[in-house]
């Protein structure tokens, strides 16, 4: 683990609504985090949603968002631990990490076991082929009905639960550590499809250079999913002040200029908001 130090309208309505009580409550967790000077964040290796460089530096949208608003509520750093998707909420309820800013993408289950911020990174789902998509594996429910097609995701996460929501049997699931390892298991033929959101298949593609790969999006059996920073039961008090701050970035059009360079729509994002994402699903 290395310390790093990173330099819907009708969403921040309801946001803005609770401002005033969030920064009026006791709020202990975050007076402990203001007094040792950093948060933990879990993240994994996933660009653009989170990146990690061989020097150990951390970027992506993720943490970019995180560190903003952390250095607006008083914390000056964070400390970031990469974690596979299956850990990091057991890693949070376990107190491992403060928060999780990591494309933890909400679903009903999740947003049970977590208190989730409002809304941050949206993105939909795509599938990495070889080209011409021998097997013609457009949607989850292509692979479920395929014999003998298998698919790559990683372990715990959002495309691992679509593929077997959607039929396809455990043992043509293979659970993938990160991504260059599911672009080589693909080129490799160890995998017939390769499943991450759009952004993060996008950018394996053009690092790759591999004329023989091809990326098929959006997936139409998988809806557009988007992730929050999460934080752990009991801490909903830091949540609330998350929350304060992140909207004001929203308000103020910084929020835009951390994510859009990265591809993601602040606009995305700002249409929805927790409440709706959590319901709905």
């Amino acid at each position: 683990m290395k310390k790093l130090i990173f330099g819907g309208l009708a969403a921040m309505t309801a946001v803005a609504a609770i401002a005033i009580g969030a920064q009026a409550q006791d709020n202990p967790k975050l007076d402990q985090l203001k007094e040792q000077g950093f948060a933990r964040i879990a993240i994994a290796n996933e660009p653009p949603f989170t990146a990690v460089a061989a020097d150990g530096k951390v970027s992506g949208a993720g943490p970019d968002v995180a560190q903003a608003v952390f250095e607006r509520l008083g914390v000056p750093e964070v400390v970031a631990s990469i974690s596979e998707y299956g850990a990091m909420i057991p890693g949070l309820q376990a107190r491992r990490f403060d928060v999780v800013t990591a494309g933890l993408f909400m679903k009903k289950d999740r947003c049970e076991a977590v208190a989730y911020s409002e809304p941050i990174l949206c993105d939909a789902e795509a599938f990495l082929v070889k080209k011409g998509n021998p097997k013609g594996l457009n949607t989850y429910a292509d692979i479920a009905a395929h014999a003998d097609a298998t698919i790559g995701a990683p372990g715990g996460g959002t495309e691992e639960r679509l593929a077997l929501d959607a039929g396809v049997p455990r043992d043509r699931v293979v659970v993938v550590p990160d991504g260059q390892s599911g672009l080589r298991m693909l080129q490799d033929g160890r995998l017939d499809v390769y499943s991450l959101p759009v952004l993060s298949i996008s950018e394996l593609v053009r690092l790759a250079k591999d004329d023989s790969l091809e990326m098929i999006a959006p997936i139409s059996d998988a809806p557009v999913y988007c992730d929050g920073a999460a934080f752990r039961k009991g801490d909903e008090a830091l949540r609330d002040a998350f929350d304060v701050e992140l909207a004001k970035l929203k308000e103020t059009g910084e929020f835009a200029k951390i994510i859009e360079p990265y591809g993601f729509s602040a606009a995305a994002a700002m249409s929805t908001s927790r409440e709706k994402l959590c319901a709905a699903q």
